[in-house]
Parts: C-alpha cells; structure tokens; sequence
C-alpha cells in the first residue's frame, strides 16, 4: 500500500475504543491508560495519519523477510504459514510482573518436586494428596522413568506456562507446558521488529530486555552437563524441517551457536551418544530435545519411530548425556494432573499458591462429573492430553450437538476430561480493518530451571484474531503481540543492553 494510500485511512486513536465490559489490558473502565500505558498510547494517538498502519506493514513485512512461521498438520491450505502480528504491544507493570514471577518459580519448583517424586517415592501419593489411580492412567506417565535421577535433580529446565486474567482483574494459571514448550522465538524476533517501530519508547518506559534469552539458556544447557566436562558440546535435536516449531529449533541453535541435529544425525558408540561430522564422530554431552518422550529412543518407547535416537536412554541412565527437559517431565502437562498443582505446592513448599489455577473440575470425580455434565452450556471442557486449543468445547459457544457429543466423550471416559467456567479473558486494542478492535489474549512466560530459576520478562502475549474467539492458539487462528515489562529501576532497561 502506498504512503498516501494509509494517510487516507486517518490516523488511529483510542477515543471510539469499546472495551464491551471485559478487562483491557491498555484502557480501564474510566476510558483511561491503565498505569504505565500513558506514554505509549499518546505515542500511537500523535503519529500522523497512516502513519501506524505503515509501520503494522513493514513490522509484517520484516516478519516475512525474516522467516518467523509455523506449521499446521493436516491443513489443506498449505504446511507452512507466517505467525500473524499485530504491532500494539501489551504492558505489564513492575508491580504486577514482581508477583507473577515470584509465583512461577514457586509453581515450577513445586512442579519439579512433584516430577521427582511420582518417580520414586511417590510420597504424594502416598499421603492421599494425589489419587494413585490419575497417575496410573496418565497417558504421559513413563514407567521407563521410574527410579531415574536426571543431573542436578532437575527435570522440569524449560517450562512455558499460560496465564490469562478474567474480568474482576485476577490472573490464573490455564495450563503448564514442560515437554517441548513454544513460542520463545516468536518473543524475541517480535521485540526486535518492535525496537525498529518504536525506538525511544522502549527507553522512555523502561523496558525490561528479552534478548539475553539464548544466552542464558545456553548456559543452563552448560550447567547440565556431565561433570569434568570443561567444554560440553551441545546440540538441539529436531524432528525436521515438518515439524510445527522447526523455525524455532533452527533459530534457537544458531542464537546458541550450537548445532542442530534430527535423529538419524546421531549413534550411540562406545557407550555414548556421538554426532556424524565430516571428520568422522563427535561425542554430543547435552541435548535441549525437541521431540516428545515417545519418539525419543525406539528401544524404549515407540518402537516405530524414526525420529529418535536407539539407545539413547541408557546412555542418558548411566550419566553419559543430559537431556533437557528430562523424559517423563510431560506427566506435569496432563491437564488433570495440573487440577492437583495448588495442593503440590502446599505439600511440598508449605506455602500458598500466588498464582491460582483456574477452578476445575475433574470429570472422573463422580460429583464432579455430575455437576460438570448438568452445566455444559456454562463450562469449558478439555481433553487431559490435547494441546493447541483441540480435543476443547466452548460450551456457551457450542451447539447442543457438540455439548452433547462431549458428554458422551465423558461419561465413556472421565479420567480424559477436565472442566473450567468461561473466563472473560482480558483483552487489548488490536489493529483490526484499519481501527482498534478489543481481542482476547493470554500469556505464556517462559521460566529456565538451571542454577537458579530465571522467568524471562513477560513472554509470549497470544493474541485471538476471530472476533469473539477466546482461543488464541496459533494454529486455530491466533496471533501474537511483543510484552513490555516494566523495569523497576534504570538498570533492569531494555536500553541497557
């Protein structure tokens, strides 16, 4: 589109904004910037006319050129899609961000405890806080796992947790990711498309920086590695170019520069995992997978994959490699057993949590499942083993076919569902046909478990594009915006770098 082409559009502002009763993330009942928003919106409102919609191009634009994209399986329009972006950023204050980092470290490392145990003394169990009969019947539970001990006791290094806030203003955890969580990519190419939009804003409102991500991700991949090892080769293993996340695998090893390798790259020689190279074969120390438990190591779970390595996992026993995230680490992302994550904390840590999951209910509970199916009209049920908005029924969107499909799905198999109440989720001014629509958002943080516990500044904002739609994954839809903690003192700025 041509210059004066967007300066007939006019030029954007906030005025005629609805927020239609739900929480917005920029603007608050009043009309008003929501604290810290002040010098951004009266940024967007004072560019000349077009001016915003020039700039949503060419960060789309930059976006392409840079390859940031994702696959969708089974679409029939084609593999490979570019991850849409919308160039209004969301804002998290000091404040806000000080609790919520302080609760995802308390959730993971409760989470990591929880991992640890099921594995070996099943303590929780035990105690009657876990009913022994969930993990049983968990289709991510890994008997093979049992008695492990991964490297310094951490099985849970890269976790990507959703977060979405309702209506009253609370923010609730929806879910934990811990086998091969995404997006983080998304996060650190949309920040720097953003600082070319928007320069000094990011100085003016101190904003706290993302670009250290690999940096410090590699080091944890270090910290992993078995003991006198001064310099550990380290690789990231990839199902291939098909995969969903093969931009981001790619990018994440060359930020790393470290290698890239798939399955059939890698032997196990000797007793250890090795690489072929041109000179022959090269011993790899640690491994950040990006493929699920079961495709991992033919011996042991899957025998029909080919994406693995055969061996791999008693080299992995005997200390030989480390693997990150640790396999059997995807019990933690069955949805039912997330239903149990507040009592883990209280067990383990003796504390409260500070970020409440939403309330849910477990369909196997026959009180539960009683109330969940007279209230399918009401409630949002989920599949326990299904991710990227699938295997899900909005129920106050969905028709009496489809609610009662999904009670017969739960009344065959409860142990397979949860249920949750429709959250309002916030939302926030999204560039929709040239003006500023409201469209629901959540927020996936990423947290690394290493010598310490890092969570990088705000994350992946996901942004639903459908209007209405309160599903903001990418492959139902979704989009995604850049996230600007804000920094509590001058040194903690995005400037800084």
């Amino acid at each position: 589109m041509e210059q004066s082409q967007f300066q007939q559009m006019g030029r954007l502002h906030f005025g005629q904004y609805q927020r239609d009763g739900f929480f917005d993330e920029l603007i608050d009942e009043q009309g008003q910037p929501q604290p810290g928003t002040e010098i951004l919106l009266r940024r967007i409102e004072e560019l000349p006319d077009g001016e915003l919609l020039q700039r949503q191009q060419t960060a789309e634009r930059s976006l392409f050129r840079m390859g940031i994209t994702f696959n969708v399986y089974g679409d029939s329009q084609g593999v490979e899609k570019i991850f849409p972006f919308d160039i209004v950023p969301r804002v998290i204050s000091s404040a806000e961000w000080e609790r919520l980092e302080h609760g995802l470290k308390q959730r993971i490392k409760a989470i990591n405890l929880f991992i640890n145990d099921i594995y070996h003394d099943r303590k929780i169990v035990k105690d009657g806080v876990v009913p022994e009969v969930m993990l049983k019947s968990a289709k991510s539970f890994r008997e093979q796992c049992v008695g492990l001990n991964p490297p310094r006791g951490i099985w849970c290094h890269i976790t990507g947790t959703d977060l979405v806030r309702d209506k009253d203003g609370t923010i609730y955890v929806l879910e934990d990711n811990l086998r091969c969580p995404s997006g983080v990519s998304y996060v650190l190419q949309n920040r720097f498309v953003m600082k070319r939009s928007f320069p000094w804003l990011f100085d003016a409102m101190h904003v706290r920086p993302v670009v250290d991500y690999p940096g410090r991700l590699l080091r944890l991949l270090e910290h992993l590695a078995p003991e006198n090892i001064e310099n550990p080769t380290i690789a990231v293993l990839t199902p291939g170019v098909y995969n969903s996340a093969y931009y981001e695998h790619s990018f994440l090893a060359q930020q790393m520069g470290v290698e890239l390798v798939e399955g059939r790259d890698l032997i196990v020689r000797d007793g250890f995992v090795c690489m072929r190279t041109t000179k022959g074969f090269q011993r790899i120390d640690v491994l950040y997978r990006r493929i699920d438990d079961d495709f991992i190591d033919p011996k042991e779970f899957r025998e029909d994959s080919m994406l693995g390595v055969p061996g791999l996992m008693d080299v992995y026993r005997k200390g030989r490699i480390a693997l990150a995230n640790a396999p059997g680490t995807g019990i933690a992302d069955d949805k039912v057993i997330y239903a149990y994550v507040e009592k883990m904390i209280r067990y383990y840590l003796d504390e409260d949590a500070i970020i409440p999951n939403v309330p849910t209910y477990v369909c196997y509970d026959d009180k539960e499942r009683e109330h969940v199916l007279a209230n399918l009209d009401k409630l949002v049920v989920k599949a326990a083993n299904e991710a990227g908005g699938y295997g899900m029924m909005i129920g106050p969107h969905a028709s009496e076919q489809e609610r009662q499909k999904f009670a017969e799905l739960i009344t065959k198999n409860p142990r397979n569902y949860i249920a949750q109440p429709t959250l309002s989720l916030s939302r926030i001014p999204t560039i929709i046909d040239g003006t500023f629509e409201g469209r629901h958002v959540d927020l996936r943080p990423y947290i690394l478990y290493g010598e310490d516990i890092y969570v990088l500044p705000g994350g992946l904002t996901r942004v639903a594009l459908k209007k209405g739609s309160l599903v903001v994954n990418s492959s139902q839809g979704g989009g995604s915006k850049d996230t600007w903690v804000m920094a509590s003192t001058p040194a903690q700025n995005e400037s800084a770098e």
